[in-house]
């Protein structure tokens, strides 16, 4: 991106917002881009392989219910992302659990888990009465 030269000069210089296009400067601009690609690939590939592992997964969690098989409370993503912490110690961010309303009744569930952008594992999920 060009700007004036005042603008680089009185703004963006002092400021350490800028610096000029140097040959060595947009070199290693492209060495940490590609230290990035690389990175975010390895992530990736991490998180497939966690994937499969989820799938193959089933959760039992159990829960206190009334006679008819409603919960008392509810389980939510909070809850679903604990489990999997529990169960394969993968460690995934509550908001990353896509549950479109909290389970309120006991049974078996399939829920979307996103461990990496793109990357998504459906998690089967038993909720059951706790004894």
């Amino acid at each position: 991106m060009e700007v004036s030269k005042g603008y680089l000069r009185n703004y963006l210089l002092p400021r350490k917002l800028a610096a000029p296009a140097t040959k060595a400067l947009l070199e290693d601009a492209q060495r940490v881009a590609a230290a990035h690609s690389r990175q975010r690939a390895e992530a990736i590939a991490q998180a497939r392989e966690q994937a499969d592992a989820l799938t193959n997964t089933v959760l039992t969690i159990a829960h206190q219910t009334g006679e008819d098989g409603r919960l008392f409370g509810s389980v939510t993503n909070q809850d679903i992302a604990e489990a999997i912490q529990e169960a394969r110690g993968i460690e995934v961010d509550r908001r990353n659990v896509r549950l479109a309303d909290p389970i309120r009744a006991t049974g078996t569930y399939v829920v979307d888990v996103e461990l990496a952008e793109g990357v998504i594992a459906n998690v089967k999920t038993m909720v059951v009465a706790e004894r």
